[in-house]
């Protein structure tokens, strides 16, 4: 017979369905079913015993310095498009400290640089607003005031950033990504690194370290093994914006100058010595190397010590006096110049190398007071 005229055999639809609940019960069931104990109890647990010095001189900096660190928020005034109704809405988070019993609170600029109105939250979980003092935006500083009751306050112990060594073990302590109180461990990575402010401005001898910096631990301290402010958390290199290990933090020394200052007069003096000088691209398109003096303030400390000033004369400009270095150390910009004007006090004198007609000469110079 014809295979093409065989009868079709047809299963019943129970049969096709039992054999399938069969495979899937076969390939599942191992066989062996799970053991149940009426008896059963908690185990016994293993006693721990003493904690490791390092951890225990970890929890001892935190426990000491977690109520000097506060939680910052910094919030601006919004108004609605639709109906004109001004509103308030968070713009960032950071992290700050106590200074003083005066409710002085330090932090970064640019926490709250932008801010309409600023919380600063304490240890205890109690919120103040925090009025601006004053700040320093070329080393990233700004000082808030609360008006906290002095028992509640516990200024942070000061260190010094001078004695520092790469690999010595440091904290940090804030509030990343608005998590309440946290520390994270690392090391001195670097010494003597350079980062750039909000202002476009050089910021010298910052701290690198590879401790956990994210978002939100800007403000807040770094600190060495024995919980002294040795820096305070300003920056992170990531291409993410997370931790990637590269943080950097402003030097203690540079934050205890600072302060008082802002505290005393709401504002930093910066020694200078009364000259407006030629943008870099002016210099550059008159190939000039070093800083152009344009003009001199008069009465100025630069207008006694008789520089130049740069003039026009029967319809020729007859260029100013071009500072190359202070102190014997040279300088090429006006971050360069600003930097190391900033090393000395007001009312100092420096010796500046000038080029004048196409000659080298030295004019010494006393510093003054510059807006």
């Amino acid at each position: 017979m014809d295979p093409k005229n065989y009868p079709k055999r047809r299963f019943p639809a129970w049969f096709i369905l039992a054999l399938v609940l069969f495979g899937l019960w076969w390939l599942t069931d191992s066989g062996e079913r799970p053991k149940y104990d009426k008896q059963a109890e908690p185990r016994i647990v293993a006693a721990r015993g003493d904690l490791a010095d390092d951890e225990k001189n970890t929890i001892a900096v935190f426990e000491e310095i977690a109520p000097s660190v506060v939680y910052i928020t910094s919030i601006e005034v919004r108004r609605s498009i639709f109906s004109l109704n001004v509103y308030e809405i968070p713009q960032g988070t950071g992290s700050g400290f106590v200074w003083d019993k005066e409710g002085r609170i330090v932090t970064n600029y640019h926490v709250i640089g932008d801010a309409s109105r600023v919380e600063v939250t304490l240890g205890d979980n109690t919120v103040y607003k925090g009025i601006m003092v004053g700040a320093a935006p070329d080393k990233d500083i700004a000082v808030l005031q609360i008006s906290a009751p002095a028992h509640t306050l516990k200024p942070i112990t000061l260190g010094e950033s001078e004695t520092l060594l790469v690999g010595q073990k440091v904290f940090a302590i804030g509030n990343p990504f608005g998590l309440d109180h946290t520390i994270t461990s690392g090391i001195v990575s670097a010494l003597d690194r350079e980062i750039t402010a909000i202002t476009g401005r050089t910021i010298h001898g910052v701290i690198q370290t590879d401790a956990a910096i994210n978002p939100g631990n800007s403000g807040g301290p770094l600190l060495d093994s024995a919980g002294r402010l040795i820096g305070v958390n300003t920056a992170i290199f990531s291409p993410s914006g997370a931790n990637a290990g590269i943080g950097f933090a402003v030097p203690v020394n540079v934050v205890n100058k600072v302060v008082p200052e802002i505290i005393r007069n709401g504002r930093v003096t910066q020694p200078g010595i009364g000259v407006t000088l030629a943008s870099e691209r002016v210099a550059s398109r008159l190939d000039i190397e070093g800083l152009l003096v344009i003009n001199v303030q008069p009465g100025s400390s630069a207008e006694k010590a008789g520089i130049r000033e740069t003039r026009q004369v029967n319809g020729k400009i007859i260029l100013g006096d071009i500072i190359l270095a202070v102190n014997s150390v040279p300088v090429e910009s006006y971050d360069d110049l600003r930097n190391e004007l900033d090393r000395y006090h007001i009312g100092e004198e420096v010796t500046l190398i000038l080029l004048r007609d196409q000659e080298h000469m030295e004019v010494k110079v006393r510093l003054e007071e510059i807006e």
